[in-house]
């Protein structure tokens, strides 16, 4: 089993460290525009390599991807080098869209090429209109987005941290966006298998302000991290890691990865059966009223970002034009 990651940055290393820690696959090829830079990212990975499964630490150029089972797209503008660290402004990371559509014009094409029947796994932000995108460049090939995955453990561990258990017996769902308009499932948390609800009754705690603190914390954890540490990378590289293993080992198992839906006309999470050739079926969830008017909202502004990505000014030349580099 073969993964590329395209992109040397923070994520994709990030990417490339959980992958090899966990064995996700036997063999890694990192490939970045500053050959230089996963050379040397892919270096120090495999010399640390040797304590955990055995695997295959490499770096290259495109046509070094063949045989790839899936691919990881890391590459573009970063929130922070975007300007997507507002807390106040409602676009959040789709004021990524520009800059990454160009990029992926030119890498996706280049992918396919070379690896026609690997997964893309699209993790550059925005990844819900991206993964639109590649699909649009690549009809053939199975394209999930990271989608909503990290924001749902996120979410698991902010209400677990405040109710004093173990995240794993949280089980709670960010739906549709990977973004401002990402929607809290409220209504399905559990813990342990009891509903949310009766666990804050029993403990005297104000249900509103429990869920308005978590939502801030879970909405808005990408920031913090960023101005902590200049990148968010570590959860997303970690959940990565954890996609390809669900691809790889063709497991089926659901969870809340991006994915085009036709009733919808557009790329979003919901619970999806992941396998080996990507979302393979998705699962009905009945929400409460509030909660599938928010996802209605969550849906329309996937279709506006969707439109915005799949414009033609979105060219590679473009890209160049402005001097655009991939750096996540």
């Amino acid at each position: 089993m073969k993964i590329g990651i395209i992109g040397a940055g923070g994520v994709g290393a990030a990417c490339l460290l959980a992958g090899v820690l966990r064995g996700s696959a036997r063999e890694f090829v990192l490939l970045d525009r500053t050959a230089k830079r996963a050379r040397a990212v892919a270096e120090d990975v495999a010399y640390g390599a040797p304590v955990g499964a055995p695997v295959r630490v490499g770096h290259g150029d495109y046509p070094d991807f063949a045989g790839c089972d899936l691919v990881m797209i890391t590459a573009g503008i970063n929130e922070k080098a975007g300007g997507a660290t507002d807390r106040s402004d409602p676009e959040g990371r789709l004021r990524l869209i520009d800059a990454n559509a160009a990029v992926f014009r030119d890498i996706v094409p280049r992918v396919v090429g070379v690896a026609p029947e690997a997964v893309l796994l699209v993790v550059t932000d925005p990844p819900d209109p991206l993964a639109d995108l590649a699909r649009d460049l690549a009809p053939q090939s199975p394209v999930v987005s990271t989608g909503t995955w990290l924001d749902s453990m996120r979410l698991r561990t902010h209400v677990a941290r405040r109710l004093r258990v173990d995240p794993a017996s949280v089980e709670a769902l960010v739906l549709g966006e990977h973004g401002t308009s990402e929607v809290f499932v409220w209504s399905g948390v559990t813990i342990g298998g009891v509903p949310l609800p009766q666990v804050l009754r029993a403990r005297g705690e104000d249900a509103g302000g429990f869920r308005e603190a978590i939502e801030k914390e879970v909405r808005y954890a990408n920031i913090a991290i960023i101005e902590g540490n200049n990148a968010s990378q570590y959860g997303i590289g970690m959940v990565c890691a954890r996609i390809a293993e669900a691809v790889l080992g063709d497991e089926r198992i659901v969870v809340p990865v991006g994915a085009y839906r036709a009733e919808h006309g557009v790329t979003l999470s919901l619970p999806s059966v992941l396998g080996a050739r990507g979302v393979e079926d998705g699962l009905s969830l009945a929400l409460a009223e509030a909660e599938q008017a928010l996802l209605d909202k969550s849906i329309a502004a996937l279709r506006t970002a969707r439109e915005r990505a799949l414009a033609p000014a979105h060219r590679p030349a473009a890209t160049r034009s402005a001097g655009v580099r991939p750096v996540c």
